[in-house]
């Protein structure tokens, strides 16, 4: 019986490539010393699945920004923009697409699918001219191979490239980007005979948008590219892998269908209904690649129950043709818990990280060919069961208020323009008033505060006195840039959902569990495994003290319950809706209390609202309307005058319009500058819009600093669509992962971009 692995984590287990792409980037360290770093990386993660006796070993999922990414630059698929030569693509116009650079902007980066993890979508037109620009996929088998590893090499597919592209800026919105296949095949071939060549005798392709809800003539662009690739693919085993959810009967049927293809994965975590397609009608003599291991979470693996799944399968394919796999890539989950010497050792017991999912694979695979290693499984039954039998786990006062919800939809008392009156009267802010999001850059001398602090180097005083200086800076310095809605700059928080999730029972925190989100970015999410509740005030002290420096509006700064359900490793004991709604009881005792407090504008940021949304259309009413009721319950008791903010970043809106609109917040804060301003486009088309909004004005996530003429004319266009009175000015997203030699000119010209319109307007009258 073999074994397979979808994927696995690329930033290392103590984030060394985070470190030095960063390095990398602001000009300390080489190409040559990044690129050390990661092919250390590599052979390091190859000899660890090849030493636990893994036989179908990726290749090719190793990306220094992401595998989209990855796939434009093999086709050459590179915006004029960026000047690029036509040669090899290099770093400098990788980065440049992935990051922007002094003079043009980034490429919009959006969630894969709906995960945290984000990809750059690639600008595809009639006129692209695609070559084969990058050899990546093909030098990363050789390097394998050449330390005695032969890999399975890792391709997004050509059908799901393109459905994850959009059309480049002055293309028609229309255009058809399936008619683009015909061009990038022969650079598919050109590939795969490379590959072939080095001998690779395995290829997969990665065809998730096979689980979305597809039309007929996306089946049929499916059938046309592996029918036309079948002659080039010829002599190799070809496994086409779908995940995150259930494949629709119409998809299974295309996919078992393709031509030339040998071997189809599914994930059959998420995709539970697919095991029924399975078993009414498997095509004889294909493989099966079995995703019976969780690989978006972090809990153990049931063995006994997923050995159950895979005798059922191995009497319908046969037990040559079963191969044990992960649901998907590792990528989305963290490390190692080898890394985690300080984890409570019973709950520990009831998780598995990528390492520990590699070995569960390689352990489910040796029991179905009688090798069972009966005190692994043992020990695996024993957690189950402390898992499902343990006090902390279940709080019952906590599921009483949770049940109690039931029977009401929580909408404040008056409608939003009635209560925006209200606020305006007690704020008096100005047309087209200016904030920022919530951070402000994290300094290296911040960190080591929080560190030292961590590590009871400094006492508690001193890290009250060192945070409270902190915001005094940020403080001061928006009062100096004359920014009408402060924010105090989170510097008491390394990350917006572990902050909270420390300070709430049922949580549980990792030393080491980074989760790559994009490029450098890495996230340390909770682990939610008991019910939910707020012990105490999580946030007072800090926004009480941040108001008590500035007779401007200062914002209470809280993560909305859906966020941080969604950026959580989240227990599968029960729905996540109920975990939801636990999480919203306690965000709303904070918000009543912090209103007590005299904070008079409260921001509850719902940045995963969208990324949660399943990817059928049939499950999307459920999921929203239960999300949408838990934000509404976090605010409900508030007075009309104080006014409750939300943000949303880095995802498409325009499908869920109403659903942000049945949220009824005051305000929302909204990406909108990376992704071309297309959330105006909602607008354009008549959606009529009542409470206030701020689509961003500048990408914050570019190291680029935007000119007052880019800025004002960015809000020129939302003034088109959008009511003068509701409009409010912001950058795309936080601040903290800019420098202040970015943040302060980049913030100076969006007020300055603000103040010329406002007299422009004024004089219109």
């Amino acid at each position: 019986m073999a074994s397979h692995i979808v994927g696995y984590p690329r930033m290392g287990p103590k984030r060394e490539l985070k470190f030095a792409l960063e390095s990398f980037w602001d000009g300390k360290s080489s190409a040559e010393d990044l690129e050390k770093v990661a092919a250390d990386l590599r052979v390091s993660i190859w000899k660890q699945m090849a030493d636990a006796g893994i036989k179908y070993i990726p290749s090719n999922t190793f990306a220094y920004y992401d595998q989209v990414l990855d796939t434009t630059a093999m086709l050459g698929a590179v915006p004029p923009r960026y000047n690029w030569s036509g040669d090899e693509i290099g770093f400098d116009t990788y980065f440049s697409m992935a990051r922007g650079n002094a003079s043009v902007p980034a490429m919009e980066m959006t969630k894969w699918f709906d995960t945290n993890y984000h990809f750059i979508v690639p600008e595809l037109g009639p006129d692209v001219k695609f070559s084969y620009a990058s050899h990546k996929a093909v030098n990363e088998y050789k390097e394998a191979k050449a330390i005695g590893v032969d890999t399975i090499p890792v391709l997004i597919g050509p059908v799901t490239y393109l459905l994850l592209s959009k059309p480049a800026k002055g293309v028609e919105k229309a255009f058809p980007i399936l008619s683009l296949l015909d061009k990038i095949l022969p650079i598919y071939k050109e590939v795969i005979s490379e590959l072939k060549a080095a001998g690779a005798s395995w290829i997969q392709f990665d065809e998730p948008t096979l689980v979305m809800d597809l039309e007929s003539h996306q089946f049929e662009a499916f059938t046309k590219a592996y029918a036309e690739l079948e002659s080039t693919l010829s002599g190799l085993e070809v496994l086409v892998e779908t995940y995150f959810a259930d494949i629709p009967g119409d998809a299974f049927k295309t996919l078992t269908s393709l031509k030339g293809v040998t071997a189809f994965g599914f994930d059959l975590v998420r995709g539970t209904k697919t095991l029924d397609l399975i078993k009414s009608g498997y095509p004889s003599g294909k493989y099966l690649f079995a995703g019976v291991v969780d690989g978006r979470n972090i809990w153990a693996n049931d063995l006994d129950a997923s050995l159950i799944t895979l005798k059922s399968l191995e009497g319908i394919v046969g037990t040559d043709k079963l191969v044990v796999s992960t649901s998907c890539s590792l990528l989305h989950t963290a490390v190692d818990l080898v890394n985690e010497p300080k984890l409570d050792t019973e709950i520990k017991s009831w998780l598995a990280f990528a390492a520990q999912k590699v070995v569960e694979v390689n352990a489910l695979a040796k029991a179905l060919t009688g090798q069972k290693d009966e005190a692994f499984f043992s020990a695996n039954a024993a957690a189950q069961a402390s898992r499902k039998c343990s006090p902390r786990v279940t709080n019952e006062a906590v599921q009483k208020a949770a049940a109690a919800l039931k029977g009401s939809d929580h909408r404040r008392a008056t409608d939003v323009s009635t209560r925006l009156d209200a606020q305006q009267k007690k704020l008096n802010l100005p047309i087209l008033p200016t904030t920022t999001i919530g951070s402000f850059p994290q300094t290296i001398e911040l960190r080591r505060v929080r560190r030292e602090y961590k590590a009871k180097k400094v006492s508690e005083e001193e890290y009250v006195k060192s945070i409270k200086e902190e915001i005094k800076k940020v403080v001061e310095l928006q009062e100096e840039l004359d920014i009408d809605v402060l924010v105090h700059g989170e510097p008491e928080r390394n990350d917006m959902v572990e902050y909270f999730g420390e300070q709430l029972s049922g949580f549980a925190f990792t030393a080491n569990g980074w989760v790559q989100s994009y490029g450098s970015r890495c996230v340390k999410p909770p682990i939610i495994y008991g019910d939910v509740s707020r012990p105490k005030p999580m946030t007072v002290f800090w926004s009480t003290a941040a108001q008590s420096m500035t007779k401007r509006p200062m914002k209470g700064m809280l993560t909305g319950p859906v966020t941080i359900l969604n950026w959580s490793f989240v227990r599968n004991d029960q729905p996540r809706f109920e975990t939801c709604y636990q999480i919203a009881l306690a965000i709303k005792d904070e918000v009543e209390d912090l209103e007590k407090a005299g904070i008079t504008v409260i921001q509850i940021d719902e940045a995963a609202l969208r990324e949660g949304l399943p990817l059928r259309k049939a499950e999307h009413a459920f999921y929203l309307d239960w999300a949408v009721h838990s934000f509404r319950i976090t605010n409900v008791g508030v007075q009309d005058t104080t006014q409750i903010h939300t943000h949303m970043c880095y995802s498409n809106f325009n499908d869920i319009i109403q659903s942000i609109i049945d949220m009824d917040a005051d305000v929302i804060t909204i990406e909108n500058s990376r992704s071309d301003e297309k959330l105006l486009s909602v607008f354009r088309e008549g959606v009529k819009y009542g409470a206030g909004i701020g689509p961003g004005v500048y990408d914050i996530h570019s190291p680029r600093i935007p000119s007052t003429e880019e800025i004002a004319d960015r809000i020129n266009k939302m003034l088109a669509v959008l009511e003068t009175n509701i409009l409010w000015v912001n950058p795309d997203c936080g601040l903290k992962t800019r420098k202040y030699a970015e943040v302060k000119p980049a913030l100076q010209n969006m007020v300055a971009a603000c103040k010329l319109l406002r007299t422009q307007l004024a004089s219109s009258k």
